[in-house]
C-alpha cells in the first residue's frame, strides 16, 4: 500500500512538472516572486520607478482635476477597485460622451508588461499611452496646458516633483503624464496561476490544471502567452467574423492587427471584446475558439478553460485613496463645455 502510495505521488508530481513544461514551452510566463527580476521587467530605464515618484504617480492617478470638467481621473475609466477598467461596454468620457468609434477600457493591471498600448497598439509603452487619455475630447479633454497649468498651480505637487525628480525640475505635460506611468507600472496581480509555475505544485485545483491542459491544448496560447498573457498585436477575425463586429468602426490598426489582451483577472472585467459586447466569460470563450481557432469547443472545454482562467484572479496591490491637496486661487477652474 505505501509503495502503490509513494508510485502514485511520484507520478503526479511528474505530471504536474510536465504541465509546467509544457506551458512554458507554450510561451506561458509566471510573474516573478523576486523583487530584483520583477524589477526587470516592469522598471522604465528612462523613469526609473521610485518610492516618491510613485506615491506623486498615484495623487495624480486618482486627481479629476486634471480634466477639462474636473470630474474625470484615470481612475474614472481604469477603477483599481473594479478590476482597472470602468465594467461597461465603451468607455463614456468628457460631457457624458460615448468613445466614438465604441471601444471598451481595457484593464490597467498588469498593462506594464504589453509592448504595445490601446488597441490598435499605437503607443509603446504607458508614459506614451498616459498622456492621450487626459488630451482626448472624449475621454478627460484636456489640453497639455491645462493639466501643467493644475499641477503648477498647486504648492504640494511642486514640492513633490522637486523630492521626486529633484529641485531643478520643470514640470511638464510630460514629465506628468511620466509619473502616473510610473504608479501604473506597479499595478502587477500575481495569482495561483505564478504560483503554479514558480514551483508551488499546490497553487493549481486539479480542476485548473486540466482547465491549463485544455486552454493549451486547443491553442489558446499561441496568442495569449507571455508573463501578460497576452501578446503585442494579432489578427482579428482569423477563422471567422466576430458576431458583434458591426457594433462600433473599429477595423485594428492601418494593418488590421488588434492588441491582444491580458486575461490576468479577466473574471473581473466584463464585457468582453473590443467593444464590450459579450458579458460572460464562457460565451466569450466560445466566440474566440470560432473566430481565432476555426474551433467549435465543446461545452467541456469552454468550461475547462474557464476554470483556469479564474486561476489568473491576481492578488491586488493594497491600494488606498490618496488625500489631495488643495486648489489655489489660480488653480484652473472646471470647464463642463
Amino acid at each position: 500500500m505505501k509503495l502503490i502510495t509513494v508510485t502514485m505521488i511520484a507520478a503526479m508530481t511528474l505530471n504536474a512538472s510536465s504541465l509546467v513544461k509544457t506551458a512554458q514551452e507554450s510561451g506561458l510566463q509566471a510573474i516573478p516572486t523576486s523583487k530584483v527580476e520583477l524589477m526587470k521587467l516592469i522598471d522604465n530605464p528612462k523613469n526609473n520607478i521610485t518610492d516618491e515618484k510613485v506615491a506623486l504617480g498615484k495623487q495624480l492617478y486618482f486627481d479629476p482635476r486634471l480634466s477639462k470638467s474636473g470630474l474625470i481621473s484615470c481612475n474614472t475609466c481604469h477603477n483599481l477597485g473594479e478590476g482597472g477598467d470602468d465594467g461597461i461596454p465603451a468607455a463614456i468620457g468628457h460631457k457624458w460622451s460615448a468613445n466614438p468609434h465604441h471601444l471598451n477600457s481595457p484593464t490597467v493591471y498588469n498593462a506594464v508588461f504589453f509592448d504595445a498600448q490601446f488597441w490598435d497598439g499605437r503607443d509603446p509603452d504607458l508614459e506614451k499611452q498616459a498622456q492621450g487619455p487626459m488630451q482626448a475630447a472624449v475621454e478627460m479633454s484636456a489640453a497639455p496646458e491645462h493639466v501643467q497649468a493644475v499641477v503648477v498651480s498647486i504648492p504640494e505637487y511642486v514640492t513633490e516633483f522637486k523630492k521626486a525628480y529633484g529641485k531643478n525640475v520643470k514640470i511638464t505635460f510630460e514629465k506628468i503624464a511620466d509619473t502616473i506611468a510610473t504608479f501604473e507600472r506597479t499595478l502587477v496581480t500575481p495569482s495561483p496561476f505564478d504560483d503554479y509555475l514558480n514551483g508551488d505544485e499546490n497553487a493549481l485545483t486539479a480542476a485548473e490544471k486540466k482547465g491549463l491542459e485544455t486552454f493549451i491544448g486547443v491553442g489558446c496560447a499561441t496568442c495569449h502567452n507571455g508573463v501578460a498573457l497576452g501578446q503585442s498585436m494579432n489578427m482579428l477575425n482569423v477563422t471567422a467574423t466576430y458576431k458583434h463586429m458591426s457594433v462600433g468602426d473599429f477595423t485594428g490598426n492601418e494593418y488590421g492587427m488588434v492588441k491582444v489582451p491580458t486575461l490576468r483577472n479577466i473574471t473581473q472585467t466584463a464585457p468582453y471584446f473590443h467593444n464590450g459586447q459579450i458579458w460572460s466569460l464562457k460565451e466569450a470563450i466560445v466566440e474566440m475558439g470560432r473566430i481565432q481557432l476555426g474551433t467549435d469547443l465543446t461545452d467541456e472545454q469552454a468550461t475547462s478553460i474557464e476554470t483556469f482562467l479564474g486561476a489568473l484572479e491576481g492578488r491586488k496591490p493594497d491600494i488606498s485613496v490618496p488625500m489631495l491637496p488643495a486648489s489655489t486661487a489660480t488653480t484652473p477652474k472646471p470647464d463642463m463645455n
